[in-house]
């Protein structure tokens, strides 16, 4: 299947790309929301599956409607917990570790300030979780997925439209990269991708990617790695990175990465929090629109919180 074979279905606000497998059918719904987030429908036989949800009340309402007269089976919430207002009577499925992450962990921090930066508009609400899955494969509706689980939740396969679906790719814009063991890490599981020969990589923030674009992100890491290693510092790693790719969006991610490679992240950025369960200095991205996670400081290291309550 081709990323770009399609059928487009323009709705008020935002807009859905249908992929015909035959038997099977794929509705990207591209959400133009202030996060650009994407939601996912499965379809088979007259039922659906939905992978994540939209947060968004405009859109809650939109994407119901579109779903008018679809037996929903299930939905799957992995990395994106808010707006349980959608779809209140339809089973949700995740992981024990993706149900910690929206209720307690980064997820639901990330939530918070969601919440606070929109306002009303948001629905900070957190889906409750019906149904706790495990590592390995589901039958929903009639159509199986596999579980895979991450660090903070869990990737999905969809087997019978040869599909992968996890939290974040980009071929064409900067990523949060926490160094080089993370971009190695990043490298490792798109070359599975490719390896495994997937149609499509889904991802909850933007339109459905393919192997190419996999390989595109694959250089990209790596040259990052190598502009890391010829400089002494983020801001000249920030411009060595921009004369290679000086199209690319995203650019408060490139600072953050700049602060990962070279070890020096500017603070002044970031709006300070204290972790609740011990009580360490966290710091959150200033631009909402851009935030991703919690960084926390340990005796002068810059690390991701590894505390319980963020797990």
């Amino acid at each position: 299947m081709n990323k770009n074979t399609f059928t487009a279905v323009q709705l008020a606000k935002g807009e859905v790309n249908v992929y015909d497998f035959g038997n099977v059918k794929l509705h990207a719904y591209k959400t133009n929301d202030l996060i650009n987030d994407e939601v996912f429908i499965v379809e088979k036989a007259g039922k659906a599956v939905i992978l994540e949800s939209p947060c968004f009340f405009d859109n809650i309402e939109e994407l119901t409607a579109y779903l008018n007269g679809v037996e929903v089976a299930g939905m799957l919430v992995a990395y994106h917990g808010a707006g349980a207002t959608f779809l209140l009577d339809v089973p949700k499925y995740a992981t024990q570790n993706a149900v910690e992450y929206s209720e307690n962990g980064g997820g639901k921090a990330l939530i918070t300030n969601f919440t606070n930066a929109f306002g009303a508009i948001f629905d900070d609400s957190v889906h409750q979780i019906t149904n706790v899955i495990g590592e390995g494969k589901i039958n929903i509706g009639g159509i199986d997925f596999v579980i895979h689980q991450t660090a903070e939740a869990f990737d999905v396969e969809i087997p019978e439209i040869n599909a992968v679906y996890t939290h974040m790719l980009g071929h064409d814009c900067h990523s949060i990269v926490a160094g080089a063991s993370h971009a190695d890490a990043i490298i490792a599981q798109l070359r599975d991708y490719i390896a495994k020969g997937y149609d499509l990589i889904l991802t909850s923030h933007y339109t459905p990617e393919d192997l190419k674009d996999a390989q595109t992100k694959i250089d990209y890491l790596e040259t990052l790695k190598g502009i890391a290693k010829k400089c002494n510092d983020a801001a000249d790693f920030k411009v060595e990175v921009e004369k290679q790719y000086p199209n690319y969006s995203g650019g408060n991610y490139l600072d953050m990465t700049a602060g990962f490679f070279l070890c020096l992240i500017d603070y002044s950025k970031f709006l300070r929090r204290d972790c609740p369960e011990n009580g360490q200095p966290l710091f959150v991205w200033r631009n909402f629109d851009e935030i991703y996670r919690l960084l926390c400081i340990f005796g002068g290291r810059d690390s991701f919180c590894n505390c319980s309550y963020y797990r």
